[in-house]
């Protein structure tokens, strides 16, 4: 039997990488775009002709059942959400309805729909915030410090409620910080790595950044999606931190991607107080244990490699838009 999957937020980095690890298994893969004039399929392009898209939205659960009558899942991935966190102050009511709202739509609908569908919510490290212990595990108190931690919150409490009240397989990934070359650009590590390539190509002179000292459990990406999917494939239902259980602060960050290309970082960082948040989260570090032991994960990409592949792609991607504009 084919299986069948179902991911809200494939456009995005981590559907991108989800996408791609289901159809190596030989699932049937099925993903959930928002309708708009200008749909952002860059991160999929390569895999449209084996994909089965539909249009629906978490602000409406009229779509959500509609597109889950069109696939007919065996699982269903929920990774769609108002995702950064320094939006989340300027939008706070729009984050709640998307991040946490949007999750009880969804489950919703799969309970009506399919109560037998394995159902996977993305969690975020963002819900430990003012951390109470360190390294932060399952059972670690969430203390969110942004209105986009409060609502990953509401999305995993409501999760485990639908599992406890209803017996729905249904399971959430507390994943610490994941980054990629796919990341967006707004995203600090993303931010740093796209920088440090234009001013290697002398397109920009500085970057300008907030927080160097905040601290955080960077893995990648490809990594993460390989641990939700196991997540669905147990026998019963459970959360699971998903984490490298290594820091390093943002300054370490910056230092890598600067020395990858050979320049000093200090001569080009401008250190601006308008990228400091409201409230800041000092430290991530998971304990991953439980998703090694039960699950078999592992991280397999180390932090100086993800900085290098990043700093690549975006050096390969500039490259490319100026040999574009000289043959124009």
């Amino acid at each position: 039997m084919t299986k069948r999957a179902l991911i809200t937020g494939i456009t995005g980095q981590d559907g991108s990488y989800l996408a791609e690890l289901l159809l190596a298994k030989g699932y049937e893969v099925h993903g959930v775009i928002r309708r708009s004039s200008s749909p952002n399929t860059e991160r999929i392009d390569h895999l449209l002709d084996r994909l089965k898209l539909h249009t629906a939205d978490l602000l409406d659960m009229g779509s959500l059942l509609s597109v889950l009558e069109a696939s007919d899942p065996h699982e269903v991935y929920n990774l769609a959400a108002q995702s950064y966190v320094a939006t989340s102050w300027k939008q706070p009511v729009l984050t709640g309805e998307v991040t946490a709202l949007g999750v009880v739509r969804l489950l919703e609908a799969v309970r009506h729909f399919n109560a037998k569908i394995r159902f996977y919510q993305a969690s975020s490290s963002e819900m430990f915030g003012k951390v109470r212990e360190t390294p932060q595990r399952e059972t670690t108190p969430f203390h969110p410090r942004s209105p986009y931690g409060v609502a990953k919150v509401y999305g995993h409490a409501i999760t485990v409620n639908y599992r406890e009240s209803f017996g729905m397989f249904a399971c959430s990934g507390i994943l610490f910080n994941h980054e990629s070359p796919r990341r967006g650009i707004e995203f600090v590590t993303r931010k740093i790595s796209h920088a440090v390539a234009a001013i290697h190509h002398g397109l920009r002179d500085e970057l300008r950044l907030g927080n160097l000292e905040a601290r955080r459990d960077w893995g990648f990406a490809g990594d993460y999606v390989d641990a939700m999917w196991r997540m669905l494939q147990q026998d019963e239902p459970d959360d699971f931190v998903v984490g490298t259980g290594r820091t390093h602060r943002v300054e370490d960050f910056v230092r890598m991607a600067f020395e990858h290309v050979g320049l000093d970082w200090r001569q080009h960082v401008v250190m601006d107080p308008r990228f400091y948040r409201p409230a800041e989260v000092d430290l991530l570090m998971a304990d991953a244990s439980k998703a090694r032991s039960r699950l078999g994960w592992e991280p397999r990409v180390s932090f100086e490699e993800l900085v290098r592949r990043m700093v690549d792609a975006d050096l390969e991607r500039l490259a490319g838009r100026q040999s574009r504009r000289s043959a124009a």
